[in-house]
């Protein structure tokens, strides 16, 4: 007689799961994307030049020897002046054809770079003065040290995600609801350089005399882009 009730009872219980609602999964909250960027500026103070020895000739390993000749007493020259760091280039060497049509090489060319870099500008200008006595100069820039560049970054990365969270709390509070960050991203957008006057390196190379560098600012931004998910 019990089992026969304990049995009536769980036919009865599995009845009334069965016949009740499911219950329905709960909906994912609401999500908004949106993005915001800051920027800011980072001091140029960090000088730049490319100088470049360049031959041609008949002979490729005359025009080799030229050309290291005059890169190497560039380097003990450079090397003297403690402020200013130095470092070897690209190196090229190519053929010169003939014009008759016949593929012919008529000449060998060679060009080699040295690159300068140094926070004190003076000592770079005078430098650079005295290596274009025997170098071309290719650019003369002036950009943020990367100490400088690391900083603004820094520093304009606050002012993005500061950005974000006030837009964010913008929209969640227009829409009467709380919100929570489900996903972000952030990025720098790199240096964009003031510009600078091409003439600089032809008068430089015409004159082969110190010229004043103003460093100026180059400007750096940050992009934050995310979505935020809205919450009751």
């Amino acid at each position: 007689m019990r089992a026969a009730l304990a049995t009536l009872a769980a036919l009865a219980a599995l009845a009334a799961l069965q016949s009740a609602p499911a219950l329905a999964a709960e909906p994912p909250p609401p999500t908004v994307e949106l993005a915001a960027e800051a920027g800011g500026p980072a001091a140029n103070d960090l000088a730049v030049a490319v100088l470049y020895a360049e031959r041609s000739g008949a002979s490729a390993a005359a025009v080799a020897h030229e050309v290291n000749r005059d890169i190497a007493a560039a380097l003990e020259l450079a090397r003297t002046q403690g402020a200013v760091k130095v470092q070897s280039g690209n190196v090229s060497t190519w053929p010169v054809y003939g014009k008759d049509g016949q593929g012919r090489i008529t000449a060998w060319r060679m060009r080699s770079e040295l690159r300068l870099e140094s926070t004190d500008t003076a000592a770079m200008s005078e430098l650079v003065g005295t290596l274009q006595q025997s170098l071309g100069l290719a650019y003369l820039t002036m950009e943020p040290a990367p100490e400088t560049r690391r900083k603004a970054v820094a520093d304009v990365t606050v002012d993005a995600l500061r950005a974000f969270e006030t837009r964010a709390q913008l929209i969640a509070d227009t829409l009467g609801r709380r919100y929570r960050i489900a996903h972000l991203a952030v990025g720098d957008h790199g240096l964009q350089p003031p510009p600078m006057p091409r003439m600089r390196a032809a008068v430089m190379a015409a004159e082969a005399a110190p010229a004043p560098l103003e460093g100026g600012e180059s400007r750096v931004s940050v992009h934050v882009s995310g979505r935020i998910e809205l919450l009751d």
